[in-house]
C-alpha cells in the first residue's frame, strides 16, 4: 500500500454548500455564545433559536470543519463502551438512561431532517456486533443480556452477520440505527439556525472565556460577545486548563474509503470486537459503493509510525472484503475518550454556573453531541433533565478509578521526555518536508524543512502544560502526547486543549 501523507481532509468535505460565514469584526452580545459549529455546538444552537433564544456561535475553522467532518456518522444506541462495562460503572439506572439518550438523539436528528427537510442522507438500518474466537460466544451473550437490561429488547443474537465474503462468526443485531452525510446535515442545520435568527461566524479564533452575571467571550482580533452563557463545544475544553483533561484522553482514529461493486455489501453498520477494533459503513457516489472502515486507535503523539495504522486498517478491510478496490480516500480523526465511557455534557467543573461544557464523546460523537443539545438547552433554560447526574461533567465514577490513575500516569510519563535527548542531533540530517526534534542545552526546539528547503524552529513545548510535542509523520502534525492538542508545521494550533500556537525561534 503506498504510504500515506497528510490525510487531512475527509470523504465528507466534498460536499456541496457553503461552509463559510464572515468572521466576527464587532463586539456583539446574545442569549448565549457557543463556541464550537460541530454537531454539539449547532444541534445546541438549533434548540435554543427553537426556545427563542439569542444565539452567537463562534468557530475557528468553517462550520463542520473541525472532527465532525472527520466523522464516520454513524448514529448508535451500540456505544463503543459496551453495555457490560456501563453498567458496572454507572449501575442499573444508569445504562438504561444511556440507551435512552442516545435512542433519543437518533430520533432527534430524524426529526429535525424532517422538520427543517434537510437531505443529507438520513437512513435507518441494522448494526452488527461481531468477533471470531472462543472467547466472543461469551462476550456477546453478556452484552446481550446487559443490552436487554438497558431496555433494548429488540436486541438479538444471530448466527453471522449478512455479509457472505467472510466467516463473521456470531453477532448480535442492534435494529433502529442510522447513518447520515456529515456536513450536508450539518450544513443544513446550520442555515435553519440562521432562518430562526442565530447568528453564526466562522474563521473566528476564542482566546478566552469568563463566566460570571455577564460571561465573555473573547477573540485574537480583540472582539468580544457578552452573553448570559457559554457553552464550550471545541471537542476538549479549550477553557478548563485541568481539570476535565485529567479524567479524559486524546485518541487518533483513522478511516479510509474503498470503492466496491454497488450492492455487493449487505448495508448496514458493523464493528468487530477486536483491540483495537474496526467500524463499517457504506456510502453511495457516482454509481458505485464506497465501503467507509476505520479504527486501529491510539493515543494522540504515541505513535511512532502512523503509516502502519492506514496498512493496517485496508488489510483487514480487503481480507474480508474481498470486493474492495481502489482507496478513493483517508482521513484521520480525534476521539476524546472519557474514563466511564460516557461524554461530560454540563456545568464546566471549578467555573462560573453559566459556563457548559461538551466533550469526552467517546467514539460516539454524533449521538453524544445531539444529546448534549437537548440536554444543554433544558440546563440553560431551567428544565430538569433525566439525563443531568449521568453526563454531569462534575461526577466521580467509582469503578472508573483505575482507569483515571492508568490514563495519568501515561500523561506523566510523558514529561520524561523533557529530560532525554532529541530524535535529531542537527538540522543538517532533514530534508524537505521532514521533521525532527532537536535538544538545545535545557530546552527542545521543533525544526520542520518545508518543501522549498526552508526550515522552520519553534519551541517544542506544547502552551497547554508542557508536554514536548511529537512530529506526526503520515499527517505532517505537531502532537502533544500529553493532552491531545496538534498543531501544524509551522506552529498554527489545530486541536485544543491549547489555545495558542508553538511559540517561534
Amino acid at each position: 500500500m503506498t504510504p500515506h501523507t497528510s490525510p487531512t481532509t475527509s470523504l465528507w468535505m466534498k460536499a456541496p454548500g457553503n461552509a463559510s460565514r464572515a468572521s466576527l469584526d464587532h463586539d456583539t452580545t446574545a442569549d448565549v455564545c457557543i463556541v464550537g459549529a460541530g454537531i454539539a455546538g449547532l444541534t445546541t444552537a438549533w434548540k435554543l433559536v427553537c426556545d427563542g433564544r439569542t444565539v452567537v456561535v463562534l468557530d475557528a475553522g468553517d462550520i463542520a470543519g473541525g472532527e465532525s467532518s472527520r466523522t464516520t456518522a454513524q448514529l448508535v444506541n451500540a456505544l463503543d463502551t459496551r453495555y457490560t462495562e456501563l453498567e458496572r460503572l454507572h449501575g442499573a439506572s444508569g445504562v438504561r438512561l444511556a440507551a435512552e439518550s442516545h435512542t433519543a438523539a437518533i430520533a432527534e436528528i430524524e426529526a429535525i431532517c424532517q422538520q427543517e427537510q434537510i437531505a443529507c442522507d438520513f437512513t435507518r438500518l441494522d448494526g452488527f456486533l461481531f468477533g471470531t474466537g472462543d472467547e466472543v460466544s461469551a462476550l456477546l451473550n453478556s452484552e446481550l443480556a446487559a443490552a436487554h437490561r438497558a431496555g433494548l429488547l429488540d436486541v438479538e443474537r444471530l448466527p453471522r452477520v449478512p455479509v457472505t465474503s467472510f466467516n463473521s462468526g456470531p453477532c448480535l443485531r442492534f435494529p433502529d440505527q442510522a447513518q447520515i452525510h456529515p456536513t450536508l446535515y450539518l450544513k443544513g442545520l446550520a442555515a435553519a439556525i440562521e432562518r430562526r435568527g442565530g447568528r453564526i461566524f466562522t474563521g473566528t479564533h476564542v482566546d478566552a472565556i469568563h463566566g460570571g452575571a455577564s460571561a465573555l467571550v473573547t477573540t485574537s482580533t480583540g472582539n468580544r460577545v457578552t452573553a448570559g452563557a457559554v457553552v464550550v463545544a471545541t471537542n476538549t475544553p479549550i477553557n478548563d486548563v485541568l481539570v476535565i483533561h485529567t479524567k479524559q484522553a486524546a485518541y487518533r482514529t483513522y478511516v479510509g474509503g474503498l470503492r466496491i461493486p454497488s450492492g455487493s455489501v449487505a448495508r448496514g453498520l458493523y464493528w468487530d470486537t477486536l483491540d483495537p477494533f474496526h467500524y463499517v459503513r457504506l456510502h453511495s457516489e457516482a454509481g458505485s459503493d464506497i465501503l467507509i472502515v476505520g479504527g486501529e486507535d491510539h493515543k494522540t503523539g504515541q505513535e511512532g509510525n502512523p503509516t502502519d495504522r492506514f496498512e493496517r486498517l485496508t488489510s483487514w478491510a480487503r481480507e474480508r472484503f474481498p470486493l474492495a478496490q481502489d482507496l478513493v480516500q483517508s482521513w484521520s480523526g480525534q476521539v476524546i475518550q472519557s474514563i466511564d465511557g460516557l461524554a461530560y455534557i454540563g456545568r464546566n467543573p471549578l467555573d462560573e454556573e453559566n459556563v457548559y461544557i461538551v466533550t469526552g464523546d467517546s467514539g460516539n460523537g454524533m449521538t453524544h453531541g445531539t444529546l448534549a443539545g437537548i440536554l444543554l438547552t433544558d440546563l440553560i433554560q431551567g428544565r430538569p433533565n433525566p439525563w443531568a447526574p449521568l453526563y454531569d461533567p462534575s461526577r466521580i465514577t467509582s469503578g472508573a478509578a483505575l482507569e483515571f490513575a492508568r490514563e495519568n500516569v501515561n500523561v506523566a510519563t510523558q514529561y520524561a521526555t523533557l529530560l532525554t535527548g532529541g530524535d535529531i542531533s542537527s538540522a543538517a540530517e532533514l530534508l524537505p518536508n521532514q521533521a525532527g526534534i532537536l535538544r538545545e542545552g535545557l530546552t527542545k526546539t521543533a525544526l520542520y524543512r518545508d518543501a522549498e528547503g526552508v526550515l522552520h524552529a519553534l519551541d517544542a513545548t506544547c502552551p497547554h502544560l508542557g508536554c514536548i510535542v511529537a512530529w506526526n509523520i503520515s499527517e505532517n502534525t505537531w502532537d502533544c502526547p500529553c493532552h491531545g492538542s496538534r498543531f501544524s508545521p509551522l506552529g498554527k494550533v489545530l486541536n485544543g486543549p491549547a489555545v495558542k500556537g508553538l511559540s517561534r525561534r
